[in-house]
């Protein structure tokens, strides 16, 4: 993609494309664009001689958690945490030794260390920031890679065939990757210049050189891309049931502070990898023309619980503020909804598998649209947790049971809106274990 080619292309529209694309070219045009819209909004972006100075990180000041994003996440008026909103999940073939050598631990540290000095983790943690220029990034590794190096698959960590038959679907939609690499930002170049830096496709990275890749240790075996954000799926999606500000195509805002669980609660605690997460990464088809064939009343019911209304939702659900409004009189109201109303909600069936202190055991950590997903609307849903186990009890509580056997299908919640194209499941170390990992 040219620069010149992004003439008459709203920028968010544009940066999206290439961001999908991905690639140098994508990158040099990329540049060209954000730099342009961040000189306008008088923030100051030097150049070097291929690409604009964002701010640099400090590695001796990121968290040792490579998951650990909360305080470095734009929060809005509510307090509630904002995605970032562009995702790249690049899925990883390993290609190194059994078990890895020294040396290859030493490529992969170097690499992934470099992006904590290239770019400022996050906003940096500031707590006041509206806009992310930093870059969040993960690795994680699949139960396949362990396999292969000859180690033990951490306890915790169940393979995504096991997860899908659990949740009641296809295992032949399980990841086939050796790892993945989970990135997220608020500007496109960023991602295109941290992803072109890690597989030697430039020599500067931010300006600083790129003396280390992964190349030759890990190769690409699939590239997954998203975006979320107020306007941004009615401005891409054609269908125009889309309300116009909504962040997500079902056209409610999501991560309210109830049921986003505080980050010890998704970290291990004990053993080989104490410290870490494990990592359920999705991606989904929504069917939107039905579920826009309801009026915005009986998808807030779908979406929350049949106690709350349109009105105290508002169109997007920024009525709500920083709650869902779920409560656990809602979940133990549920087979009376199911028989009274004929309904039942997806949050507040979903409010079950919370623990004893009515926390969530899944913490969203990135989802959007998905923009690589043809023949309808895709979404990217990527999760932390301690272990998949509380991934897979939160996903069955999604489905249908003993008392919502009479209702029709699409009155329990939105699981029948929803198509699993693919599910991983990984194991995301501290960044003292990141660089190839063995128990």
């Amino acid at each position: 993609m040219r620069p010149d080619e992004s003439q008459g292309l709203p920028r968010r529209s544009f940066v999206r494309a290439a961001v999908a694309i991905g690639g140098t070219s994508a990158l040099t045009a990329c540049l060209e664009q954000e730099q342009n819209k961040l000189a306008s909004d008088g923030q100051q972006v030097a150049s070097t001689e291929a690409e604009p100075e964002f701010p640099r990180g400090d590695p001796e000041s990121v968290p040792d958690g490579q998951h650990r994003w909360g305080e470095y996440l734009v929060r809005d008026a509510h307090g509630n945490t904002v995605p970032p909103q562009q995702l790249v999940v690049v899925g990883l073939d390993y290609e190194g030794s059994a078990p890895p050598t020294d040396a290859e631990r030493t490529q992969v540290e170097q690499s992934l260390a470099l992006l904590d000095r290239a770019f400022q983790w996050g906003t940096g943690g500031n707590a006041g920031a509206a806009f992310n220029r930093g870059l969040l990034f993960m690795i994680g590794y699949a139960p396949k890679y362990f396999e292969q190096v000859g180690a033990s698959v951490p306890e915790g960590l169940t393979p995504p065939e096991t997860v899908l038959e659990s949740v009641g679907e296809d295992p032949a939609h399980a990841d086939s990757y050796d790892a993945v690499l989970m990135m997220t930002s608020d500007i496109g170049s960023v991602l295109l210049a941290a992803e072109s830096a890690l597989f030697g496709e430039v020599e500067t990275v931010n300006g600083l050189p790129v003396e280390s890749t992964l190349e030759g240790v890990f190769s690409k075996a699939g590239r997954h891309v998203g975006y979320i954000g107020k306007g941004l799926p009615a401005d891409k999606l054609d269908n125009e049931d889309i309300p116009e500000d909504a962040p997500l195509s079902m056209g409610f805002k999501s991560g309210f502070r109830d049921n986003l669980p505080p980050e010890d609660r998704v970290t291990i605690d004990d053993g080989p990898f104490a410290g870490g997460t494990t990592i359920a990464s999705s991606t989904l088809r929504i069917d939107l023309d039905r579920w826009y064939d309801q009026t915005h009343q009986e998808r807030t019911e779908e979406m929350f619980c049949p106690a709350h209304t349109s009105d105290e939702v508002g169109p997007v659900g920024e009525k709500l503020g920083g709650d869902s409004g779920i409560t656990e009189e809602d979940v133990d109201r549920i087979e009376d909804d199911a028989e009274e109303y004929g309904k039942i909600g997806h949050t507040q069936k979903v409010a079950r598998a919370r623990d004893d202190d009515f926390h969530a055991k899944i913490l969203r950590r990135t989802e959007g649209v998905a923009d690589t997903v043809t023949d309808g609307a895709g979404f990217q849903f990527n999760s932390i947790q301690e272990t998949m186990a509380d991934f897979v009890e939160t996903r069955v509580a999604m489905n249908p049971d003993e008392y919502d056997d009479d209702l029709p299908a699409e009155d329990h919640g939105i699981t029948d809106y929803l198509e699993t194209l693919r599910r991983g499941s990984y194991l995301a170390p501290t960044r003292d274990d990141w660089a190839l990992p063995v128990v």
